[in-house]
């Protein structure tokens, strides 16, 4: 038993890069049913709920392109700038989600990534989450290029997901209309 919050995918390691196979476009490599616990008192899953599992929808991409224990172990890693979470319907106990993970941009340092969850009966889209996240050297404290394994593993994965279309939630910025 742990102390902090742990991702389903904890510990499975890197299983290594085949750029022979076609990548996924949208990657979908996280799949998981509402449990209880992320539930609240209007019986739907909770925000934090919905941002615990978006997290382990990055940790399983994270594996798929080179991130796992030894890399952090290494000093390095990837950490969340932004978040913007677009809630679009309720998820109850037992729904099962599907995660899927889309690529917009990069550069040296960072990426522009869009998690779209689903209820995988019905398809509708429950909720999104666009973010902002920077590759760091956990040593220096600050941001660093990612290494050219990984540059080359996430510039693969924006070319196979550039024809994807961008939802109109993306980029916009937050308030209130005025009028």
């Amino acid at each position: 038993m742990t102390d902090r919050v742990t991702t389903p995918r904890e510990g499975v390691p890197f299983a290594g890069w085949d750029a022979s196979q076609p990548i996924p476009a949208p990657l979908d490599f996280h799949r998981t049913p509402v449990l209880q616990a992320w539930t609240d008192y209007n019986d739907h899953m909770t925000e934090s709920a919905f941002l615990l599992v978006f997290g382990d929808s990055s940790d399983a991409f994270f594996r798929y392109i080179g991130i796992d224990e030894a890399y952090r172990a290494a000093g390095a890693s990837i950490y969340t700038v932004e978040t913007r979470i677009h809630n679009r319907r309720e998820a109850r106990v037992g729904d099962p989600l599907l995660l899927t993970l889309q690529i917009f941009d990069h550069d040296a340092k960072r990426l522009h990534i869009l998690h779209a969850m689903t209820n995988e009966a019905t398809g509708e889209v429950l909720a999104t989450a666009e973010q902002i996240l920077v590759h760091v050297d956990m040593q220096a404290g600050r941001s660093s290029p990612f290494p050219p394994e990984l540059a080359g593993r996430i510039a693969a994965i924006a070319q196979a997901h550039r024809h994807l279309p961008v939802p109109g939630t993306v980029g916009v910025p937050m308030g209130l209309r005025k009028g």
